[in-house]
């Protein structure tokens, strides 16, 4: 194990061609937000979780929000130590055998490409949905996909700085605008609380259990502040600040808004978990109709946001991947003047775009693509995080910085990620969900096939930062 330097003590790791310092501490907050995408939650995955969890979706919420700080705690131990644009591969990678590194450095991928799927699949939903109700005929499906998917390409090619910028405004807009509405709802409802909720008197465990795993997808990505450690100004300081305030606001914005979406159906006695459109019936309720178009906009620019962030993150983890020689040596380069992984951009984008235009093409719809591609990314992300909880305790003796409490930590974290696993795989799933634990497995034997075909050519990221 190659020990601690200079650079990984002051946070200047190596820059990978990348514009040092240029981001301030919310532009950092601003990729992990974006790549959680907040605006869609109570759109589109609130309802869904209701359907499963009933009145104990606020509490579904809530749990999540423990699980995820957890694993929120354990990142930002390692980000106060050194930093890289490979994020928790980098960490995992650091101190785990080369092919526990490598599993995280594919899963990792995976998970951030998958999601960039994911919000190309919603956002064709929904500006297909824009374009219905303003009495026009439908736009196709890969149409939309393809140019969402090139404007975002673009940004991310063109300058770090504006993606973050353009990424902070639009989820801020949007989250001042639910939040409104929460909260004239509260108002409506009076001082007291709504005991029918948390009473849990209808709680049953596999409804809440379900409800849990696919709460836990709405919070996912909220680590990725950590693919900017070259570009964040003290990164030492931000990027742990931005990981763990990115899990508790995002924990307490969806709980919160839980609990205020059962409330409002049910006092106009529709039910949640069937709704298309639950945003602007809640803004009927209360009496602020054009408030629930605003934040269906705001939706559609959250999902643009979303593949913005992804496309940033997945790009500088294959960026840091190629450097490792986990990936071909040509997705090394980043471009002359505007300092961005101009080549893993394209990659990323592309691929994310491809499995969007074969769905839609065979007549998915945006929601189906939405569901499927977000359920196969949780697989990747569950999976590193639960490795880098597991790499925390030898990480931070490496370091001179173990505390009997940081192995409480990690063991928890761990925990709370094989359960959330077991609550994806069983009981089995029903069709195309099905299928997904299979595709990630042979995407992970591939990449870990390439890695054996390389020689084990690839060195841990703390290794390459010295």
């Amino acid at each position: 194990m190659p020990p601690t330097t200079q650079m990984e003590t002051t946070g200047m790791s190596p820059a990978y061609g990348l514009r040092r310092g240029v981001l301030s501490p919310m532009e950092t907050l601003a990729q992990s937000v974006s790549t959680m995408a907040p605006t869609t939650t109570p759109a589109a995955t609130i309802p869904l979780v209701c359907a499963l969890a009933g009145d104990d979706t606020w509490l579904g919420y809530a749990l999540a929000t423990v699980a995820v700080l957890l694993v929120a705690l354990c990142v930002a131990q390692f980000a106060r130590h050194s930093t890289s644009p490979g994020s928790l591969y980098s960490y995992a990678s650091s101190v785990l055998p080369p092919w526990l590194g490598a599993t995280a450095a594919w899963s990792l991928l995976l998970a951030y490409i998958a999601t960039e799927s994911s919000v190309i699949g919603g956002f064709y939903h929904y500006g297909n949905l824009f374009m219905r109700d303003a009495g026009k005929h439908s736009t196709s499906a890969v149409l939309l996909a393809i140019a969402i998917t090139a404007v975002s390409m673009w940004i991310a090619y063109r300058d770090v700085q504006i993606s973050a910028r353009l990424m902070l405004w639009i989820e801020a807009v949007s989250v001042s605008l639910i939040s409104i509405l929460v909260i004239v709802l509260l108002v409506q409802h009076g001082a007291h609380l709504d005991w029918q909720q948390l009473r849990l008197q209808h709680m049953t465990g596999s409804g809440l259990r379900l409800g849990l795993v696919l709460a836990l997808f709405s919070f996912v990505g909220f680590e990725s502040a950590t693919t900017l450690g070259s570009e964040a100004r003290e990164p030492l300081k931000t990027i742990p600040r931005a990981v763990i305030q990115s899990a508790v606001l995002a924990g307490a914005f969806f709980t919160l808004t839980a609990y205020a979406e059962v409330l409002g159906f049910r006092s106009v006695g529709q039910d949640l978990g069937a709704s298309p459109a639950p945003m602007r019936v809640l803004a009927e309720v209360g009496g602020l109709p054009v408030l629930g178009l605003l934040i269906d906009i705001g939706a559609l620019m959250s999902l643009f946001a979303g593949t913005l962030a992804c496309i940033t993150a997945a790009a500088r983890v294959l960026l840091l991947m190629a450097h490792n020689g986990l990936a071909h040596s040509s997705l090394r380069a980043t471009h002359a003047r505007n300092k961005t992984p101009s080549r893993a951009v394209l990659v990323t984008g592309v691929a994310a775009l491809l499995p969007v235009v074969v769905l839609a093409v065979r007549g998915a719809s945006g929601l189906d693509v939405y569901g499927w591609m977000g359920s196969l990314a949780t697989y990747g992300f569950i999976v590193t995080y639960a490795l880098v909880c597991i790499a925390l305790p030898r990480y931070l003796r490496v370091h001179g910085a173990f505390r009997s409490q940081a192995q409480i930590i990690s063991w928890l974290g761990c925990a709370a990620m094989v359960l959330a696993l077991v609550g994806n795989l069983y009981p089995v799933p029903e069709g195309p969900y099905g299928k997904l634990p299979y595709i990630y497995l042979a995407f992970l034997f591939a990449g870990l096939l390439w890695f054996a075909i390389r020689g084990r050519a690839a060195s841990p990221a703390l290794e390459a930062e010295d």
